[in-house]
């Protein structure tokens, strides 16, 4: 089976609540609007038919639950969002096989009850979080402990960047240009939180933990020199702390941190990137995901190049259904 462990859509509750709460939200959130097999299902079980053997892990889509307002809106959204899942899951199981909940990170206690309601009551097989909370990185105390949480249940974490236009490319700019904010944006953002995890000893913490990064891991395969020799001379650039003693606190060097990121192959039809990101993470730190239905044809394009690359990659049949399935049931506990 090609199972797509990091795909988006917005159950009809959901999507209802979404638009009474926001009902012209900008960036991601006018995006997702105009795509119909986000919330439509005959036209989202249209497309997927095109696909021999192919099933979908369901998640909610880009933005946020935090940016739609405070607890208890995004508490009451969280629960909309997993409640309306975990019914598709039971309704449609050879179509949606698991869900990965979503979680109102704006609330501190909130957040891990929801998780545990979603994994323990509704059968989600783990959780997705973005790179930031409300411009905040995941390292702060309020969200460190849904990490505790995931390990001790050993689950994984799927990690979705989130940034928006207000985020400008230069200082003096008032907004990002040209949509930079998604395009380079996107994968720097998800760059910029692992490596805000890497540094604060999470993995020392939990060498286990297992969190996939959208997108093959964002910059960090691409740029493995600096990411490794350059960090080991973590501190050689600034002089107003001493970083050099961050290196001395950590078990391992940066570089092989890095590497304990599991990674998908969302990577729009670039072939030679896959492979880059394919050899940075293994075979068994790799997952099948076409991020649909944000392509060009709404739906279809996106998992039809990916099946193509990962079809033509040069490895055994073994390492391919390892991508396909065998390693995403390994880390969601689903049954081979």
């Amino acid at each position: 089976m090609k199972l797509d462990v990091f795909n988006h859509i917005f159950p009809t509750a959901y999507y209802d609540r979404m638009m009474k709460v926001l009902p012209n939200g900008k960036d991601m959130h006018k995006r997702v609007r105009e795509i119909p097999c986000i919330v439509d299902l005959d036209e989202r079980f249209r497309i997927m038919d095109s696909f021999d053997d192919y099933a979908q892990v369901i998640c909610l889509g880009s933005p946020p639950i935090e940016v739609y307002g405070p607890p208890p809106i995004s508490t009451e959204m969280a629960k909309i969002a997993n409640d309306s899942m975990a019914e598709y899951v039971r309704k449609y199981p050879d179509r949606f096989p698991a869900f990965i909940a979503s979680l109102p990170m704006n609330d501190p206690e909130g957040l891990l009850l929801e998780a545990k309601r979603a994994i323990n009551e509704l059968g989600a097989v783990g959780v997705q979080i973005f790179t930031n909370v409300l411009g905040r990185p995941l390292t702060t105390p309020e969200t460190m402990p849904l990490f505790d949480l995931m390990a001790e249940m050993d689950l994984p974490i799927w990690m979705h960047p989130a940034r928006g236009a207000d985020f400008p490319d230069y200082k003096g700019e008032t907004k990002s240009q040209y949509e930079i904010w998604w395009t380079f944006g996107w994968p720097y953002e998800t760059s910029a939180a692992m490596a805000h995890l890497v540094f604060s000893g999470l993995f020392d913490k939990h060498p286990d933990l297992k969190i996939i990064t959208h997108h093959m891991g964002g910059m960090i395969p691409y740029f493995e020199g600096r990411v490794g020799p350059g960090w080991d001379q973590l501190g050689s650039r600034t002089s107003d702390e001493d970083l050099t003693k961050l290196l001395t606190t950590l078990k391992l060097r940066p570089l092989d941190y890095f590497k304990k990121f599991y990674a998908d192959t969302a990577m729009f039809g670039a072939r030679e990137a896959t492979n880059c990101g394919l050899k940075f993470f293994g075979v068994d730190h790799t997952v099948f995901s076409s991020d649909s239905p944000f392509d060009p044809e709404k739906g279809s394009a996106f998992i039809r190049w990916t099946i193509e690359i990962i079809d033509g990659l040069d490895i055994t049949p073994k390492e391919r259904y390892d991508i396909y399935e065998g390693n995403a049931r390994r880390l969601m506990k689903l049954p081979a």
